[in-house]
């Protein structure tokens, strides 16, 4: 497979929203399904490349998914800290998994975490049950961070994200 990692452009936006949340509403990470406020966040690619780096895995120009790559704190940091790189949102196409696809996008967050000046750490928060995700983050070295774990919607009792690093 080659698949090329790029910068999100305008054109693209649309295509990586619908992506993001068609993942996340199929693998029945949301909440409330169709009416979870989350589901416009995950939609809005422009407002995510406003504010931090939003990256597309291609195939011959067909997008097969994206992440986005917060290189240092910011609106679209959750738990980065100083010194700390974020992703989130990582999405692949239903039909593009199994390829290497999360890999590759994670992979290409960690080369810029790298080329960060000052950046020591890259850190992440997970859904307990991406399990695919997570053997793609070990793969690559990350480890858990327990004592990070938190919870986005206080609210609810049963919402905890478990959080993972990687020290650069």
């Amino acid at each position: 497979m080659d698949i090329d990692i790029r910068q999100a452009e305008p054109g693209d936006y649309e295509t990586v929203g619908e992506i993001t949340a068609q993942a996340y509403l199929q693998d029945g990470l949301l909440d409330f399904g169709e009416s979870d406020e989350y589901l416009g966040a995950l939609r809005d690619v422009a407002g995510r490349a406003a504010a931090a780096e939003v990256l597309v895995a291609t195939e011959h120009g067909r997008l097969l998914g994206g992440v986005t790559f917060v290189p240092s704190g910011g609106p679209m940091a959750d738990i980065a800290g100083p010194g700390e790189a974020e992703i989130r949102m990582l999405a692949v196409a239903h039909e593009a998994r199994g390829r290497g696809v999360g890999e590759a996008l994670v992979r290409a967050c960690v080369d810029r975490a790298r080329s960060v000046e000052g950046c020591v750490r890259i850190v992440l928060s997970t859904q307990r049950t991406m399990h695919t995700a997570h053997r793609i983050y070990e793969r690559l070295g990350f480890v858990r961070t327990p004592e990070r774990d938190w919870n986005p919607l206080p609210e609810l009792d049963d919402i905890t994200l478990l959080t993972y690093q990687l020290t650069l």
